[in-house]
């Protein structure tokens, strides 16, 4: 059984989908949803937290929640959720995760960048490339964009966990990502990231991660070896 804040997860969302609540248009406020639905603006609150995380709207402080526009990622979204955790850290808990940092410098963001996360195009941003290791074994190549606002960076951190850094250390709430999963060929980066032969097949998951207030802080692309990568989904039929 479902809980209420999850029927209205559902509901709201049925009414973007249908276009009662247009690209960029911002909906009713907390209250007049929570007397609409005839529940708590707490209620409400975790709703609309669900629909931040899944992409289809934002938040902004002072001026309320508005329906996401096309960020790129959104004409190609998927249906079905692929549950994993945020981070190769908490993947794979229990195992030895290390990182080899292979770029940390900062510059501005592109316009496609910036909209994506949700900054001004002067607002300087992180670059991140890592080969991340699973008990010594190669697990992935990541390349990460993060506002330089957010938090100081330094290869020492970069060679832990981002994430658990953010949260430890900055007493950040990360509360989600909304990811895109394809396949593509390896690159020259690949090659020198992961020791992978030039257009092998690579497993590709694009994501951008909320704060638990809807704000974007993470642009990453991670590229996974074709040999030793699954992706696991379960499915619900309610």
């Amino acid at each position: 059984m479902a809980y209420k804040y999850e029927a209205i997860a559902t509901s709201l969302r049925q009414d973007i989908k249908t276009g009662k609540y247009a690209p960029g248009e911002l909906m009713p406020d907390q209250n007049k949803l929570a007397t609409t639905f005839d529940t708590t603006r707490i209620t409400i609150h975790k709703a609309i937290q669900l629909l931040i995380i899944e992409g289809m709207v934002y938040s902004k402080r002072g001026a309320g929640t508005f329906v996401r526009k096309d960020f790129g990622l959104k004409e190609q979204r998927q249906a079905s959720q692929v549950d994993r955790p945020l981070g190769t850290t908490r993947t794979n808990q229990g195992k030895k995760v290390t990182s080899k940092v292979l770029e940390l410098q900062a510059r501005l963001p592109t316009a496609h960048e910036a909209e994506q996360l949700m900054i001004d195009e002067m607002d300087p941003v992180y670059v991140i490339r890592r080969t991340r290791f699973v008990d010594g074994k190669i697990w992935a190549y990541e390349h990460t964009l993060m506002p330089t606002s957010i938090v100081t960076l330094t290869r020492n951190v970069l060679e832990g966990s981002i994430y658990g850094y953010l949260e430890q250390v900055r007493g950040m709430s990360l509360a989600g990502s909304h990811r895109l999963i394809s396949a593509a060929k390896a690159t020259a980066e690949d090659v020198e990231a992961m020791a992978a032969q030039l257009g092998d097949p690579v497993l590709v998951i694009k994501q951008v991660s909320y704060t638990d207030d809807g704000q974007p802080f993470e642009l990453s692309e991670s590229h996974f070896p074709y040999a030793s990568s699954t992706v696991v989904a379960d499915i619900q039929v309610h």
